[in-house]
């Protein structure tokens, strides 16, 4: 009885051994499918970027040389300098990007900031029509923007507050509409970013608002002190998506500013024209284009470098997905 209950207890180990080997081998080969499969999608996500980067590296010789792939042949600091000192000074880019970066970020800060008293106050207040409010706010995601180019472009060039002004103002060519439709909450996505904030603030807990209203706190005071420090996470969200759509825009920057060279993605598309005027190259001409998106991501790459912990942990904990 004793050596059939020893050599079931091997039996078993051995099973386990085995178990636990194949286990291991399943893992490994799972995880490398994973790696090969992730490690594919992000080249293909990262490619075009890498294209243009190769190319602002290259000389005029390198694009017509069929061994040259990646790496140019003929690559110098010289050259690479070259090229990105010829944007530089062609477009102003220092002066270009200061100006959008500003307009951004103002957009940025105030739809941060109306996105979230809107949000708070469709989670936290009963009262009639929340619902069919809250409705509108996701059908402004379903309507394109192409829909409403006529009303907004007539209501921001003859402004006349709702007929309180006797004399309409022209907005267009100014950054008054972008800072308008932010502060009211009716900017570019904000109907995305007012159901991140409602949803977030639907998800606290009452017993904080009811705490502070035991102290004598009353709404204001209560959002401010205690509800708005517990959003950090969500307003940094939707303060970095606004960044990067409005710094990104075309459409809307095109119809309100009309062209303007102050900004710029105006200035990039203008390079075509300004090279062709300086009797440059059509080869030439692709590589100052390359060049110049490749100054105008860098920004925004920067900052996601910087801010790549906190945009991850806001993205997981808003539970925003695809």
């Amino acid at each position: 009885m004793g050596i059939k209950t020893r050599a079931n207890a091997l039996d078993q180990v051995r099973y386990k051994h085995k178990f636990r080997t194949s286990s291991f081998w399943v893992s490994t080969a799972w995880s490398l499918i994973r790696g090969v499969l992730v490690a594919g999608i992000c080249f293909i996500i990262v490619y075009p970027v890498l294209i243009k980067i190769s190319s602002s590296l290259m000389t005029e010789e390198d694009l017509f040389d069929l061994t040259v792939r990646w790496i140019p042949k003929r690559f110098s600091m010289k050259t690479m300098l070259g090229n990105y000192a010829d944007i530089y000074r062609e477009i102003d880019y220092l002066h270009a990007f200061a100006n959008s970066a500003a307009l951004a970020l103002t957009v940025a800060v105030l739809q941060a900031a109306s996105c979230t008293l809107v949000g708070y106050g469709l989670a936290r207040f009963k009262f009639l029509a929340n619902n069919l409010l809250f409705a509108l706010v996701i059908f402004t995601l379903l309507v394109p923007p192409q829909m409403v180019t006529i009303p907004l472009f007539l209501n921001f060039r003859f402004f006349d507050l709702f007929g309180l002004l006797k004399q309409p103002l022209n907005l267009i060519g100014t950054f008054w509409p972008f800072v308008l439709t932010s502060m009211t909450g009716m900017g570019l996505k904000n109907g995305l970013f007012i159901y991140i904030m409602r949803q977030f603030f639907k998800g606290m807990p009452k017993s904080l608002e009811e705490a502070a209203l035991v102290d004598g706190a009353g709404h204001l005071r209560t959002f401010f002190a205690i509800m708005l420090p517990g959003a950090k996470v969500s307003l940094l969200i939707v303060f970095l998506f606004s960044f990067v759509w409005q710094y990104n825009d075309m459409f809307l920057t095109q119809m309100y500013m009309q062209q303007s060279s102050v900004l710029l993605p105006f200035r990039l598309e203008s390079l075509t024209l300004i090279f062709d005027n300086l009797d440059y190259s059509d080869e030439y001409i692709s590589i100052i284009l390359n060049t110049g998106m490749v100054m105008f991501i860098t920004p925004i790459l920067i900052m996601y470098a910087f801010l790549q912990r906190y945009f991850i942990e806001s993205v997981e904990r808003t539970g925003i997905v695809g």
